[in-house]
């Protein structure tokens, strides 16, 4: 018998009505659909606070503050992560750029045991990542800029995760330009790629 899948879906866009947020609409009513448990945590809604203080990091030691609890929890009992944001200058927006520095911290996606020199990812649970991301540009001078944000979560979010985990990047490219049509095909495909999810 499968492992019943639990995604939680970060959001991060200011502005309701935007094009990224009918795509976290898409993903998360697909996913809904499909009969999958989903939580939500939508980052402006939640007015979250991506600084880490001086506080914060001078206590890092002693893990991420029970302010957290929320996301810390989301992320522990999740089976999938989904990334749903906006690629800007290249990279994640501040305030979700803010979410892992300050929940992924020590104790809750990573710990430093004693002696060694390497870190070890606690976020196990975690077997599937995606993201579902818009470019303002082409994919050429994204590729031309280095891919910044798929660098970032294959070679550094993933290292937290299950060794054995899967990711799918939906991303359009050239969304400034695209027509009507260009986006309600983004749109029609970031929901096919989650209605069919087993």
């Amino acid at each position: 018998m499968k492992r019943p899948r639990h995604f939680l879906v970060v959001v991060c866009h200011p502005v309701p009505d935007s094009f990224v947020r009918a795509a976290a609409d898409r993903t998360i009513a697909a996913l809904q659909r499909s009969g999958h448990s989903v939580e939500v945590l939508d980052l402006d809604r939640l007015q979250f606070d991506p600084v880490l203080s001086r506080d914060e990091w001078l206590d890092r030691h002693n893990g991420v503050p029970a302010s957290l609890d929320q996301h810390v929890t989301g992320l522990r009992r999740a089976t999938d992560l989904v990334l749903v944001y906006p690629t800007w200058y290249g990279g994640l927006p501040a305030m979700l750029k803010g979410w892992f520095d300050r929940v992924w911290g020590r104790g809750v996606a990573w710990d430093l045991r004693p002696g060694a020199s390497r870190t070890v990812g606690l976020l196990r649970n975690i077997t599937r990542l995606w993201v579902v991301t818009t470019h303002g540009s082409s994919k050429l001078v994204n590729m031309g800029q280095g891919e910044g944000g798929l660098r970032f979560v294959h070679r550094s979010i993933r290292l937290s995760t299950s060794p054995l985990i899967r990711t799918r990047w939906v991303a359009m490219y050239g969304n400034d330009s695209a027509t009507n049509e260009q986006r309600t095909a983004f749109l029609q495909r970031v929901e096919k790629v989650f209605a069919g999810i087993s």
